[in-house]
């Protein structure tokens, strides 16, 4: 019975889950976070609801990556190390250099991971570490890197490519690289699923929408366009993230501000725009929601747009496949926000599409349009680290 591992690794935490495949039954789950500060914490929940918690200091990944699996074993999840067959690991860019999820077997190949850091400086450098710190601990079992961008290296060069000078792309890789590929690419196949039809044959728009968002347009099992650039900024509006925004209000806005250094207002646009910026209230879609029923103006606005962009970007999706047979929702906001679902769809049933409130009215996998709907739409949450999982599967020797 082979045990599987899928890996999250932020710059301070590590996320896992633990999975007997191919059965593909989840044993234990955790998050190890607080990494290199002065106390970190571990949570690991598994068996009948069961949780096991710890405080202590953590130095780095590689004694995080020591301390989980001594721990799996103390508790009995596994017997030895022995058990653990493969390990994925979630990457967030992958640049051109891997248009799959890829074997980590030599430092070399790790060490192409780190190379991309400069298209995901937060992510990348963290996820090697983690990479490195199970390569150390356990060498002999099948390590792979499943990243955020390779499923949409599919898209076409009109998707990809931005209207600036070709140079731009021949030397330096300046190109629409997407983000979330592991999650459209599981909602996707799972509605191809429910509806009981090969991806093959189906257009289908993913909408994740969490803190991060993200929308892509699924032709046939492949993506053709998504939402997200060069980097995660671009796309919807998102819990601090600005989105799409015309690049000259960026100089003027320098100008105005006396902000020299455009990392400083890049800063600004990761972290402190979105529903943040526009609300002054928070970057969390609930708290938004709340303020705006006690009147709260700028918190009303910042929902309008978030809901506006969502639209658009559905629209824009069924022009570039000429049509859609579904639309899904996932992730935080779109999985659990009963009202998001009905405001997105009810501003865009021109194009067929119809929900049913009491269908809509889940937090769980369902169908939520109504019968006369000529567009089917699910609320699917989404499950990145059983395609992690799936994915080490694929690749073992």
């Amino acid at each position: 019975m082979s045990k599987t591992i899928a890996i999250n690794a932020g710059s301070s935490s590590l996320k896992f889950q633990l999975f007997i495949m191919p059965e593909e039954t989840v044993i234990a789950k955790g998050l190890i976070e607080r990494i290199g500060l002065p106390v970190a914490n571990v949570t690991i929940e598994y068996g009948d609801d069961e949780k096991f918690k710890l405080e202590k200091p953590i130095k780095n990944h590689e004694e995080a990556v020591e301390i989980l699996l001594e721990q799996l074993t103390a508790l009995g999840i596994i017997k030895n190390f022995d058990e653990i067959t493969g390990v994925g690991h979630r990457v967030v860019a992958g640049g051109e250099t891997f248009k799959d999820s890829a074997r980590m077997d030599t430092e070399e190949d790790i060490q192409k991971v780190e190379d991309l850091a400069e298209f995901a400086p937060l992510h990348n450098k963290p996820e090697a570490v983690g990479i490195r710190a199970f390569k150390k601990i356990l060498p002999d079992i099948t390590s792979v890197a499943v990243f955020d961008t390779s499923f949409h290296t599919t898209m076409p060069e009109k998707a990809y490519l931005y209207s600036v000078p070709y140079e731009y792309y021949e030397k330096y890789k300046g190109r629409r690289y997407g983000a979330h590929g592991t999650s459209h690419r599981y909602v996707a196949d799972r509605c191809a699923k429910l509806m009981g039809k090969p991806i093959e044959e189906l257009k289908i728009i993913t909408c994740h929408l969490g803190n991060g968002a993200s929308i892509t347009a699924v032709n046939g099992g492949k993506s053709v366009d998504t939402s997200m650039g060069f980097t995660p900024l671009g796309g919807l509006t998102m819990g601090s993230r600005s989105g799409d925004i015309d690049a000259s209000l960026v100089g003027f806005l320098m100008n105005k501000t006396g902000i020299n250094d455009i990392n400083d207002f890049v800063d600004i646009l990761n972290n402190k725009s979105g529903l943040l910026g526009l609300s002054g209230v928070s970057s969390d879609m609930r708290d938004v929601q709340n303020a705006a029923k006690q009147g709260n103006h700028r918190a009303q606005v910042a929902y309008e747009i978030f809901i506006d962009r969502v639209q658009k970007y559905i629209a824009q999706y069924i022009a570039v496949m000429n049509g859609v047979d579904a639309i899904v929702f996932t992730a935080g906001i779109g999985e659990n926000s009963v009202v998001v679902r009905h405001d997105v769809i009810e501003g865009i049933t021109f194009f067929g599409c119809e929900i049913d409130d009491e269908r809509n009215n889940v937090r769980h996998e369902a169908l939520i349009s109504s019968d006369d709907s000529k567009i089917a739409v699910y609320n699917i949450p989404t499950n990145e680290e059983l395609m992690i999982a799936r994915d080490v599967e694929r690749l073992k020797k």
